[in-house]
C-alpha cells in the first residue's frame, strides 16, 4: 500500500512538471543560458542575471525553436526583467490557487543548457522579509527553499505539487537555502514594467547634503536633521516651485528627508508628473511649496 501511494504521488509530481514545462523557456543572453517564464502572450519574465546584456537576446521554446527577444524593461529591486517575444505562441504559466506555506513540498523547474527540462524538489523552509537588495531597496517577501538550484534555475518556475506557480526561482541563496520571489510580487512587478516600459525616475533638479538643524530651526519642524539645498538647476521643477539654495528640505510629500538617498527613494515610478508638497526650513521659518515632479533625463 505504501509503495502504491509513493508511486501515485511521484507520478503526480512528474505530471505537474510536464504540465508546466512548455511555459518554462530557455533565455539566451549570457554565455550559459538560464530560464524564463511565459507571463502572457508574447511576454517572458526572467531575471536580470539570466540576461547579462540588453541586446542580442533570444528565447528558446520547449520545441527547440529559437526566437529573437527584446528587453521591455526591468526592476532594480527584484532584478526581474520582462522580454517581448514576437510569435512566441506558448501558453502562459498559471499562478497557484493558494499561497505557499512553510513545510509545503515544492518543485523548481528550469531549462538546462541543452533545453531539456530539469527539476529539483524541496520544501518551503522560510517565508519572510523584507530582503535588502541594494541601498534603500528591498523585496517585501521571499520564499526560501531546500530545493537545490544552480544558475540555470534563475528565472525558472517554483511550483506547488499541482503545478501552480508559487514563485520565480533565482540563483541566490541565503544560508544554503535557495531564494524564490513569490508569484504575487513577480506578477505585480511584471505588470508595472510593462506599463511603464522602463523604470521612471523622478527629477527635481536640486542637489543637497545632510545637515543638522540649529536650535532655532528645530523649533519649527520638530526635526533634528534635513537636506540642505546646495544647488538648484535653472528651469527645473525645483526652481519653478521656488526652492532656493540654502533651504533645508525636511519632508517630501509627507515623508521625512534626512539624506539625498531618502529623496531619491521617493522619486520613482508613479510620482513622475504628480504634484508633491515640499516642507522646507528657510532661515528659522517653515515654508511649504508645491513641486511637480519631472522625469529624469535618460542621459
Amino acid at each position: 500500500m505504501t509503495t502504491n501511494l509513493m508511486t501515485t504521488f511521484s507520478d503526480q509530481l512528474a505530471d505537474a512538471v510536464d504540465a508546466a514545462a512548455p511555459s518554462v523557456v530557455q533565455v539566451q543572453g549570457r554565455r550559459r543560458p538560464a530560464s524564463g517564464l511565459v507571463y502572457a502572450d508574447e511576454v517572458v519574465l526572467t531575471t536580470v542575471r539570466a540576461l547579462g546584456r540588453e541586446d542580442g537576446l533570444r528565447v528558446r521554446r520547449h520545441d527547440g525553436q529559437t526566437l529573437e527577444a527584446e528587453l521591455a524593461g526591468w526592476d532594480p529591486t527584484t532584478s526581474l526583467a520582462v522580454l517581448r517575444v514576437a510569435s512566441l505562441q506558448v501558453k502562459a504559466i498559471t499562478p497557484a490557487a493558494a499561497t505557499a506555506r512553510v513545510g509545503h513540498l515544492a518543485i523548481a523547474v528550469a531549462r538546462s543548457w541543452s533545453n531539456v527540462v530539469t527539476a529539483s524538489a524541496g520544501i518551503v523552509s522560510v517565508i519572510g522579509g523584507p530582503l535588502p537588495t541594494g541601498p534603500r531597496r528591498a523585496i517585501d517577501q521571499v520564499i526560501r527553499t531546500t530545493a537545490p538550484m544552480h544558475e540555470g534555475f534563475a528565472g525558472g518556475a517554483f511550483l506547488d505539487t499541482s503545478g501552480g506557480l508559487l514563485g520565480v526561482a533565482t540563483s541566490a541563496a541565503i544560508r544554503g537555502l535557495g531564494v524564490v520571489i513569490p508569484a504575487s510580487i513577480a506578477w505585480k512587478t511584471a505588470a508595472t514594467v510593462l506599463e511603464h516600459g522602463r523604470l521612471k525616475r523622478g527629477y527635481l533638479g536640486l542637489a543637497g547634503q545632510p545637515v543638522v538643524l540649529s536650535e532655532d530651526q528645530r523649533a519649527a519642524p520638530g526635526r533634528d536633521e534635513g537636506l540642505l539645498v546646495v544647488a538648484v538647476t535653472s528651469g527645473s521643477p525645483a526652481a519653478k516651485a521656488g526652492i532656493l539654495v540654502g533651504d533645508i528640505l525636511i519632508d517630501f510629500d509627507g515623508q521625512p528627508i534626512d539624506s539625498p538617498e531618502d529623496l531619491l527613494d521617493l522619486l520613482l515610478g508613479e510620482r513622475v508628473g504628480r504634484a508633491a508638497t515640499c516642507r522646507l526650513v528657510r532661515g528659522a521659518a517653515m515654508v511649504d511649496l508645491t513641486v511637480t515632479v519631472g522625469e529624469r533625463p535618460a542621459h
